[in-house]
């Protein structure tokens, strides 16, 4: 392979260490072929091997043959998977080790230096630590530099042994008296790991667990043997539990400080010592002192915010700030530290967002003149059997007030189940009909596009505008006729689901463009639909509020809306939390409900029998139903792997009462508007996030009937638990979203795959919302004084580089 520069490197490093990656998790659930949201583990992997950045890669005899096998990779026996997956590690790290073993070749107008240069060109990293590093994602200087603590140990504050209470969380260093790591006797997939640790004080017993096959193997409980060493110090820090025994730490963090006894005396500089996340192959000082050596770098670099930028924003110098964050000489320094480059990581977000959404906004606008209120919304609120909300006024006039600027709108709405965003929408879509625009209404199922396209034709008709439909099961010649009629402007309004993106849907003039649910869809999708008209006006509305750090993050392109009231009259809904012997009471509230003409919801988190996960089952769960607890009812079937047409004639049934129960997958999450509906019942519902359940329960409590949701827990978490009652106390979606977002942090509320996360190493947005608020702000100041980031040339080129990454990321996935 020729010399590389270091753009391709990079890209290559970052090619290499995704596919090991895929390849790594695969192994981690023994070669089943895995399936994630992009496909089955052997279709990305061929996929990503076909992808590789290079040519010569691309061409390779061996690349070429893994590529074919794994195109037959489901058919093999797991034996043979193992084989191939090894065999396709072992020829990534061989490419891996021919980058690092020839020199990269920089451009002449940029050579690399400073924190860009290789781990391989520092004073005391060699080349076997260098690898190891690379292998964890940390190549260059700056890389090392930004692995920061998870934690720090400070030596004045540090508790004796014989000081430990039980119920407190602590931490504390000792020596390793004994050590044992043994499988378990009872269940064969369970590791358990002891130590006993020792201070001048006493003793104290530590067990951790590890639950995995792989965490039998000898050659791993070896390694957990070399890796505590009896007289090597070891931080423990956990929740103090007492027992039979004495006092014990369950389940701690566990850090080696040392391989032989340290104490603070002889190391009185590093009084607060920094723990890090642990690195396979890299010991815990090898870590500190790899890091110690990139540090004299860091001082040498010129900060990206210039004096009077910091000034301004009140932060510390980058450097000052390197340097506390891995050597803190006090806590008011640490914390100081931690907000510079917690500012930093949140600014730099912050700044592609708007760029984005300044770029946007400079796009020629349709040719599309909306003055106000027309006389078509107005007919269409004379339809309505309501008033408007003051939250829906409000909401109305930010976005008719979006409509008549320059630039094209970029408005999120967020709201309750119930809380009227249609309605808006709707008069939003008025607004730019009868300004001569097209309107297109994009849902993520077909279940909630049906349901937007039935409350739109009885509106639409009595408006004399037209409405069609397009989704995937949309007959071919209704499609071409619905494609016609787009394409001449003979059809103002479509509703559809992701078929709106094709490429033969073509518009005569799009003017405004409403997505509901947004969360379910990318950001790359979003553009995709947009970019069938002259820069329409954007809505995307969601009935799951995000917790304003989360919007900020994630939709800071975007103004955001909250319609934060409810219609008048609609009942709340009691919630009760029953365990598995209590269902009996659910299902009383289901005959009684049925007896007054009322329908109910039995939600189940599987379609099918798994032999890997004890839930029940829809299928399982209908039949049992149907047979022995409500053989006087009618109880129908619904999840996605019916047909389209069995689907519709199930939500026929039931919106009709000719069944009166539904047993369902979250397949009804959305779309559905059934005000008969009194009861829901979900099982298992501790494997549902909060915000989800908040949504399901929305199916219910949509007419004037008092309604109750019943949650099925087996679990004896108290975490558990306390996420459940959560929801018996609040009806506020806001307030519940809030309570998800910390309980099971924002990768899990929102899927770390089409929400857009942000890749932050040290910011939180469950607790640095303030500091969110301010890189807000310092952005829009930054941008507004210097649009083009002309005084800040590095932090320019930081936005420049991350870009490039991220695009080279998005190919691959």
């Amino acid at each position: 392979m020729r010399s590389l520069t270091p753009d391709q490197c990079r890209a290559l490093q970052d090619w290499l260490g995704c596919l090991q990656r895929i390849l790594q998790w695969e192994a981690d659930h023994d070669f089943v072929n895995s399936r994630g949201r992009s496909g089955h583990f052997a279709e990305v992997l061929a996929r990503g091997l076909a992808e590789a950045p290079l040519a010569p890669l691309r061409d390779d005899p061996t690349c070429g043959e893994l590529r074919t096998g794994f195109s037959a990779y489901s058919t093999w026996p797991p034996r043979q998977r193992r084989h191939w997956v090894v065999r396709t590690r072992q020829w990534l790290h061989q490419q891996r080790l021919h980058i690092q073993g020839q020199p990269a070749s920089p451009p002449p107008d940029q050579p690399p230096q400073g924190l860009q240069s290789p781990l391989t060109q520092v004073k005391g990293i060699g080349p076997r630590l260098a690898a190891s590093l690379t292998d964890a994602g940390l190549r260059r200087m700056d890389d090392l530099l930004r692995h920061y603590p998870r934690d720090y140990i400070d030596y004045s504050r540090l508790l004796r042994i014989r000081g430990l209470r039980p119920g407190e969380t602590v931490t504390v260093v000792g020596a390793v008296r004994r050590r044992h790591a043994f499988v378990s006797s009872r269940n064969p997939n369970l590791t358990v790991l002891e130590l006993q640790l020792q201070d001048a004080t006493g003793r104290l017993r530590v067990t951790r667990f590890y639950m995995g096959r792989r965490f039998t193997s000898p050659k791993w409980l070896q390694r957990q043997r070399r890796l505590f060493p009896p007289g090597a110090t070891v931080a423990a820090s956990g929740l103090v539990k007492a027992g039979p025994y004495g006092l014990s730490l369950q389940d701690p963090l566990l850090e080696v400080l040392n391989t032989g006894p340290v104490t603070p005396a002889a190391s009185p500089s590093r009084r607060i010592l920094p723990v890090y996340p642990p690195i396979e192959g890299v010991s815990a000082e090898g870590l500190r002192r790899a890091v110690q050596a990139v540090l004299p770098m860091a001082c040498q670099q010129q900060d990206h915010l210039t004096a009077p930028w910091r000034q301004c924003f009140g932060v510390i110098p980058l450097a000052e700030a390197f340097r506390a964050i891995h050597q803190p000489p006090s806590p008011a320094a640490l914390q100081a530290a931690r907000h510079r480059l917690v500012f930093d990581e949140f600014l730099e977000l912050q700044l592609r967002l708007l760029r984005r959404r300044q770029r946007q906004r400079v796009q020629a606008m349709a040719d599309l003149t909306v003055a106000g209120a027309s006389d078509l919304a107005a007919a269409f609120l004379a339809l309505l059997p309501f008033q408007l909300t003051t939250a829906q006024e409000r909401v109305l006039h930010q976005v008719r007030s979006d409509l008549q600027g320059t630039t094209p709108m970029g408005r999120l709405v967020q709201g309750d189940v119930g809380c009227g965003k249609t309605v808006v929408a709707t008069i939003a879509l008025l607004e730019v009909i009868a300004a001569g625009g097209q309107g297109a209404l994009m849902a993520p199922t077909e279940v909630l596009a049906a349901q937007h396209y039935r409350k739109l034709c009885d509106w639409m008709v009595q408006l004399h505008v037209p409405v069609a439909m397009l989704t995937g099961s949309t007959p071919e010649r209704q499609r071409q006729a619905v494609l016609r009629d787009l394409a001449t402007g003979a059809v103002k309004l479509v509703v559809g689901t992701h078929a709106l993106l094709e490429e033969p849907v073509m518009f005569l003039r799009l003017g405004l463009v409403v997505i509901d649910e947004q969360h379910r869809f990318g950001v790359h999708q979003r553009s995709r639909l947009l970019n069938k008209g002259e820069a329409p006006h954007l809505l995307t509305m969601t009935a799951t509020p995000i917790p304003r750090t989360l919007a900020l993050s994630i939709h800071g392109d975007l103004e955001v809306s909250q319609i934060d009231e409810l219609p008048p009259g609609r009942q709340p809904v009691t919630t009760t939390i029953l365990t598995p012997g209590e269902r009996e009471q659910a299902y009383g509230a289901i005959r009684t409900a049925a007896s007054r003409g009322e329908r109910a919801y039995v939600i189940l988190p599987l379609v099918d029998e798994s032999d890997k996960l004890k839930l029940r089952s829809a299928v399982q769960e209908h039949q049992r139903l149907a047979r022995t607890v409500f053989p006087h009812l009618h109880v129908a079937l619904l999840h996605g792997r019916l047909t389209p047409g069995a689907k519709q004639e199930v939500l026929e049934a039931f919106v009709s009462g000719k069944a009166q129960v539904l047993v369902s997958t979250t397949v009804v999450e959305v779309g559905m508007d059934v005000p008969e509906a009194t009861v829901m019942v979900v099982d298992h519902a501790e494997r549902f996030g909060l915000a989800q359940l908040h949504q399901l329960r929305g199916r219910i409590g949509r007419g004037q009937a008092p309604s109750q949701c019943f949650l099925v827990s087996e679990s004896r978490q108290a975490v558990a638990r306390q996420r459940l009652e959560v929801l018996t106390r609040s009806q506020d979606g806001f307030e519940i979203a809030e309570m998800d977002l910390r309980f099971r942090g924002p990768g899990q509320v929102l899927g770390t795959r089409q929400s857009g996360l942000p890749d932050l190493a040290l910011a939180s947005l469950t607790s640095d919302g303030a500091v969110l608020e301010q890189a807000r702000d310092a952005a829009k100041r930054l941008l507004n004084d210097d649009p083009q980031l002309h005084t800040v040339p590095q932090l320019r080129a930081r936005l420049v580089a991350q870009s490039a990454r991220q695009a080279s990321a998005s190919r691959l996935n």
